[in-house]
């Protein structure tokens, strides 16, 4: 156990010796002159991503630090080295943009469609109405804590989205009592669906702000939220992201026939090119739901979750590992590194004390009065909330939320460095956590 940390402190070592003498480097690399500085910067920036991402994933193995946690840490070491990307904040943008709807499609395919529909209405629940709740806890706590309207609202709008990508393994390893086995399903089926709704009404925040409206009290909060023209908003993004998941459905149903009736004696060997429709069904949707003015994240997770082919065609099954293993490996990497370019050591470290600080109230205040209060109305029992408590991690989507705001409001590069702190702990804290509390909770 010892030689993975020293790995790990040694890999930390590597990533500042790079940083260092990457300036140099870049310096060169602009000096080859036209469509060639692209190019090399571009090449040089995604092989450290892919590099240091799957350094982060090794290193990571038998330890309590996340290789998400890790990877994340590691980006930030790397500022000097990734800092062409921040001079070219769309294109970050974009990358973030179609891995995460990548992801989002996958998080649909994670939930069985028949398990869904008997936990649905607990975690829909739990998914907006607990979202509504968090966010608007932890935008009085971040007022209180002395954060400016504008600012409070959008980290807690980012940060009300959960994401228990570390979470998942653990649940996987752990065997719950029969009449708590959906515990597992209700806490990803939540994550893939708050993750939407949290896009949703960041899009909102943001255009408020924009907008100018002063944002100081909950009062203030609630009137721009439920303004008209924030509602009708919020209507487009959720029905056109519906509609556009639905025809995304459409297109992995019939994917799914023409394979069956492809399919062959050995199954699980499926030809190399099928892989470009699995992974562009979730990228045509997104766009399908921009073109209506809808919510491509929304629309990919929809078209996820009714399709659902990796749970009822085996032809499909390894078409979804090798998607799996490109996100694990590929995806969740870049988006945790692509924070490096937009944040500094020092900006990290300034912001020690109030990111820990948010991360507690985070986990300690936000997380229970929204479970407590949102699944009021279900008949789920006390034990399978008090562990849905502890099941509160923030990941992949509000770092790609937290660079899509920055990217079009600079003037808030303070929320990338909290939101890395929350998401550190958050990743740190409750995966480590999340046995003890299943057993205290009685539900093992």
């Amino acid at each position: 156990m010892l030689k993975k940390y020293l790995l790990i402190a040694l890999l930390a070592g590597l990533a500042i010796l790079v940083n260092a003498i990457a300036p140099t480097l870049l310096v060169h690399i602009e000096g080859l002159g036209g469509s060639e500085v692209a190019l090399a910067q571009t090449l040089w920036c995604f092989s450290l991503m892919l590099g240091f991402g799957w350094a982060s994933s090794k290193a990571a193995e038998g330890t309590v630090l996340p290789s998400f946690a890790l990877q994340l840490l590691l980006g930030i070491l790397l500022h000097d080295a990734l800092k062409p990307i921040s001079m070219q904040i769309t294109l970050a943008v974009v990358v973030c943009t179609l891995l995460a709807a990548i992801i989002l499609k996958s998080g649909g395919d994670e939930i069985d469609r028949r398990a869904f529909l008997l936990i649905a209405w607990p975690t829909v629940m739990l998914a907006v109405v607990g979202y509504l709740i968090t966010f608007l806890v932890t935008c009085v706590l971040l007022l209180a804590l002395g954060l400016k309207g504008g600012t409070a609202a959008l980290l807690a709008a980012i940060l009300s989205s959960t994401d228990p990508a570390a979470l998942i393994p653990t649940l996987k390893s752990l065997v719950f009592k029969e009449r708590y086995a959906r515990v597992r399903d209700m806490a990803v089926a939540e994550s893939a669906l708050n993750d939407a709704v949290g896009a949703i009404f960041t899009a909102a925040v943001i255009v408020m702000v924009q907008a100018g409206l002063q944002l100081q009290t909950v009062s203030e909060l609630a009137t721009g939220l439920f303004a008209a023209n924030n509602l009708v908003l919020l209507g487009e993004q959720f029905v056109f992201g519906l509609l556009a998941g639905l025809v995304g459905w459409v297109v992995m149903t019939c994917f799914e026939r023409y394979k069956s009736a492809q399919r062959t004696e050995l199954p699980q060997i499926a030809p190399l090119y099928d892989f470009a429709i699995v992974l562009g069904i979730p990228i045509a949707t997104f766009l399908l739901a921009q073109m209506m003015h809808g919510n491509g994240f929304l629309a990919a997770f929809i078209a996820g979750l009714l399709g659902n082919f990796n749970r009822s065609s085996p032809a499909l099954h390894a078409l979804i590992h090798s998607m799996e293993t490109k996100i694990e490996s590929v995806a969740k990497p870049v988006i945790f590194m692509m924070v490096g370019p937009f944040v500094a050591v020092p900006d990290l470290i300034d912001s020690a004390g109030l990111g820990l600080v948010i991360a507690l109230l985070f986990m300690l205040v936000a997380r229970p009065m929204a479970v407590w209060l949102s699944l009021l109305p279900t008949r789920v029992d006390w034990r399978t909330k008090m562990f849905l408590c502890a099941v509160r991690e923030t990941g992949v989507i509000p770092v790609v939320l937290a660079v899509m705001t920055v990217a079009q409001l600079p003037a808030y590069r303070e929320l990338l460095p909290l939101t890395a702190w929350v998401v550190i702990w958050t990743l740190i804290v409750l995966p480590a956590l999340t046995p003890w509390w299943a057993k205290k909770c009685g539900i093992l």
